[in-house]
């Protein structure tokens, strides 16, 4: 290139500086490099914010997931307790039942149960009782071991102490009122008499 053109090449950019005086800088054309590099730089921010609300959307349903879990074994575990134990209210209300029919068999002498009269209403009476039980263990409602079992508060209630040789302290010599569990679940304490050392 020779001088001439230099010198024109010049002239042309310093026209053109003259013409663009005065006009606001966003407007003007900057060099590639330049717009390149800020482009680049706005983009790298962008992208930055966008992987920042990623790990944040992550994280967000990560914990929607963990507490939709919790609250379906919360609602299993329910729906299971519903199951087991929904004859709860009912069985203690039936226990004075089963209680009564006890009583009604144990208040007939021996030598009446022989008898003809009295026979039949035995006989029923065992009958309604099998019935009872079943019933119960239908759904899940057993007696609890109480005559000569160690006490255990979980599940015996001490009414009395008996004095006695016979068996260790702390065992059950004496059942006032049978206990029962509904699975693992205590219905009602069996009320029992305990031995202890006579004096």
């Amino acid at each position: 290139m020779t001088d001439n053109n230099k010198d024109r090449d010049g002239a042309i950019d310093n026209e053109v500086a003259d013409e663009l005086d005065g006009v606001p800088e966003e407007f003007l054309d900057k060099s590639d490099a330049e717009t390149v590099e800020e482009e680049t730089s706005g983009l790298d921010q962008a992208l930055d914010r966008l992987r920042e609300d990623l790990d944040v959307a992550k994280q967000e349903v990560l914990y929607a997931k963990a507490e939709t879990q919790n609250v379906r074994r919360r609602m299993e575990k329910d729906i299971s307790d519903a199951r087991n134990y929904a004859a709860t209210g009912f069985a203690r209300d039936i226990l004075s039942v089963a209680d009564n029919l006890a009583r009604a068999i144990e208040a007939v002498p021996e030598d009446l149960r022989e008898d003809s009269k009295f026979k039949g209403l035995v006989a029923g009476i065992q009958a309604t009782q099998r019935e009872l039980e079943k019933a119960f263990a239908q759904h899940g409602i057993s007696r609890i071991a109480a005559i000569g079992m160690e006490l255990d508060p979980n599940q015996h209630q001490a009414m009395m102490e008996i004095p006695t040789d016979e068996a260790e302290p702390g065992t059950i010599v004496q059942e006032m009122q049978a206990g029962y569990m509904i699975r693992d679940r205590l219905l009602r304490p069996s009320m029992v008499g305990v031995a202890k050392k006579p004096d």
